[in-house]
């Protein structure tokens, strides 16, 4: 009989999540911190300085407690003064969230010293690879960073996959009504601007019937704006032309997940909501971060250029039109619509892309389990 002779995983581990792109930055180490305690059975603290914000995510988490237990994570408001003293096997710095000095000098002082990692953005450029998983000593203490790279290609760490998500979806799917085929169902979520209205010009005056479902988010003023409306909230709904708006309640991850599941096609933005749209194996829109030097235009191109690399290059160049198009707030109705129609018409193509775009992240791992492997000898 053979034995697996793989070192235990690290038990405890500390998450720290400073919240600077409002809901991703928290989506992402909340979604890890839940599957770390869940499937792989760790003591996981999960460090957040914008409760608040964390709330309005997942209204479990009480904005005005220091510490609480929400599904089986150890969650703790992170404020200068609430640095552990007993650091655990594992830090994790989500995003480029800075530790401070006196909880470094805890981990320096910690016998065996804690595998330090240090999670990246998703990105698909070439050169991550080559730099996932490498190493960087401290400057003045005993310790040494790991930079851990979640990324779409193999020698990367993966994204996010819950081991039961493709079994709730198929579920959800299966029991839902026969939606009807005469009206196209997007979901409208990113970081708002001009292209917003030129979008839903378009689509009032296209040859398509369209329900676009917005979640509230800071897209919600274009959307008033559009309609001639002071301000809209949850539960409006609209009807300009061939198209109906209909705003929903900010959603928390699990019904999120759902509302992408259910749509014909999935505009999202960052990074949380944009790995869920792949899980959903639907065709999607991405609203990439914007950065000041112009950085996502080069991670916009990696991502797009690898998701359509096994398409006839009318339909590829069709994504890549469209999403530019979005990224930069085209303000013309005509050129978006004309774009739009260009991408839409290869619906069948683009559904069938997304399915088999799903199975090549499946075959890279788990980002929350490549990292559990990633540490069991580092310790």
């Amino acid at each position: 009989m053979l034995l697996d002779t793989a070192p235990p995983a690290p038990r405890r581990w500390e998450i720290f999540c400073n919240v600077v792109d409002h809901f991703g930055d928290v989506g992402v180490s909340w979604r890890l911190a839940r599957q770390l305690a869940a499937e792989h059975g760790l003591q996981i603290r999960l460090w957040v300085d914008d409760l608040a914000t964390f709330h309005q995510l997942w209204p479990q988490v009480d904005p005005a407690q220091r510490r609480q237990w929400v599904e089986g994570v150890d969650i703790r408001h992170w404020t200068p003064e609430a640095d552990p003293s007993d650091i655990g096997d594992v830090v994790v710095e989500a995003f480029g969230s800075r530790l401070s000095d006196g909880c470094l000098e805890a981990m320096a002082a910690r016998t065996p010293r804690p595998v330090w990692i240090n999670l990246e953005y998703l990105s698909a450029e070439d050169w991550v690879p080559e730099f996932h998983g490498r190493v960087s000593p401290h400057p003045r203490l005993p310790l040494t960073k790991y930079f851990f790279f979640p990324g779409v290609t193999a020698g990367t760490g993966g994204v996010l996959r819950e081991r039961a998500l493709d079994i709730e979806r198929n579920a959800f799917l299966h029991d839902q009504e026969s939606r009807a085929g005469y009206v196209t169902t997007v979901s409208l979520f990113g970081y708002g601007g001009p292209s917003v209205s030129s979008l839903l010009d378009a689509w009032s005056g296209g040859p398509d019937t369209m329900l676009a479902l917005v979640p509230e988010s800071r897209l919600l003023p274009d959307v008033a704006r559009f309609f001639g409306q002071p301000r809209i909230q949850a539960g409006d709904r609209f009807e300009r032309g061939n198209l109906s708006v209909l705003v929903l309640p900010f959603q928390r991850q699990d019904l999120y997940d759902r509302l992408l599941w259910r749509c014909d096609c999935n505009f999202v933005r960052g990074e949380d909501s944009f790995v869920r749209a792949q899980w959903a194996e639907r065709p999607l829109v991405w609203n990439i971060y914007p950065q000041d030097n112009g950085a996502h235009w080069g991670k916009l191109h990696a991502f797009s250029q690898r998701y359509s690399e096994d398409l006839d290059d009318t339909v590829a160049a069709s994504i890549r039109e469209f999403w530019r198009l979005w990224n930069r707030g085209e303000t013309s109705a005509t050129v978006l619509g004309t774009a739009w129609q260009r991408l839409w018409i290869h619906r069948d193509t683009l559904q069938s892309q997304a399915r088999r775009w799903a199975g090549r992240l499946r075959e890279i791992g788990d980002l929350a389990s490549n990292l559990v492997d990633f540490t069991r000898s580092r310790l």
